[in-house]
């Protein structure tokens, strides 16, 4: 007999998070709110890993999708989406943690806010030994713009969504390695207000074991303010677009400089000069990166030589 469905689905991917997994699974545990399934997502983890989360499939409330290694944190995402049954639906990474009234919380304020097809909470930093170092605020209402404009974040451990319109937006896209959450925020906050429970509900680990490095999220951020700016859907926010993809050239840009590699600096300059000329600090960054990578020695000589006061 098919059991019946929860209010929540709790989507969790995880690969080989052993040293922070349990607490994840803690805080989830932990909830005041009980109305809720556990869907994770393995990523092709390791024994130790698949050993500890067999212990948790023997739970009544939550299921464990063996998945082979993709490394796309999407693609563990979206197969446990489709297993999801409850209305709503609250993502979780396998770092981060709840504070026990969080659902609670932030579900009785989704159920008032009809308006709203998903919901946010303020987040506490804090890093790999779970020591808080920063308190950020959200936004509420249509955040479109501010998320163009770099005006505001979200933090995915914070959402929650209705389930019926995210199936509307569609999920998360999987030719994206990193920053796929970030891509689905934006086609969420086109059609809908978001719900802001400025409570620090939500605590997001900061360490050297995540998914991918700063040039990788740089890269997939180009293609995801490429891919907004093509859909034409923003016709007010073209220029905002078009300055956020010059910033993103002229970030990947200093990024592969630092890497002396030339190929990709020049690729990068041509590819983003027709849209990203007038924006002041392109230039800058193009000056920069090819004055490191072509003459790195010379600009040496010159610091050594500069008269210093």
């Amino acid at each position: 007999m098919l059991k019946p469905a929860p209010l929540v689905s709790i989507v969790l991917p995880t690969f080989n998070r052993l040293k922070f997994l349990p607490a994840a699974v803690g805080s989830i545990l932990a909830q005041t709110f009980t109305d809720w399934e556990l869907i994770i997502g393995d990523d092709g983890s390791d024994k130790q890993t698949r050993e500890y989360l067999r212990t948790l499939a023997e739970r009544p409330r939550v299921g464990v999708l063996w998945l082979p290694h993709s490394g796309r944190p999407a693609v563990a995402r979206n197969a446990a989406l489709r297993k999801a049954r409850g209305e709503y639906v609250a993502f979780m990474d396998s770092d981060d943690l709840w504070v026990p009234r969080k659902l609670e919380i932030q579900i009785a304020s989704l159920q008032r806010q009809v308006n709203c097809a998903w919901s946010q909470t303020d987040f506490v930093l804090m890093n790999a030994v779970g020591a808080p170092f920063r308190t950020l605020s959200v936004s509420g209402g249509w955040i479109l713009e501010k998320l163009v404009r770099e005006q505001t974040t979200v933090a995915l451990p914070s959402i929650i969504v209705r389930r019926e319109r995210l199936l509307e937006v569609g999920a998360f896209d999987e030719t994206f390695a990193t920053c796929e959450d970030y891509e689905l925020w934006w086609r969420l906050a086109e059609r809908s207000e978001i719900d802001a429970i400025h409570e620090p509900l939500t605590l997001v680990r900061r360490h050297a074991e995540h998914y991918a490095d700063d040039v990788a999220c740089l890269e997939d951020l180009s293609r995801i303010v490429d891919k907004m700016q093509r859909r034409g859907t923003m016709p007010h926010l073209q220029a905002a677009l078009t300055n956020r993809r010059a910033a993103v050239a002229a970030a990947l840009v200093m990024a592969y400089a630092r890497r002396n590699s030339l190929p990709r600096v020049l690729k990068i300059l041509v590819g983003s000069a027709p849209c990203s000329w007038r924006y002041r600090g392109w230039w800058l960054s193009a000056f920069k990166a090819i004055f490191r990578t072509f003459m790195p020695a010379a600009a040496l000589q010159i610091l050594h030589r500069y008269p210093r006061s």
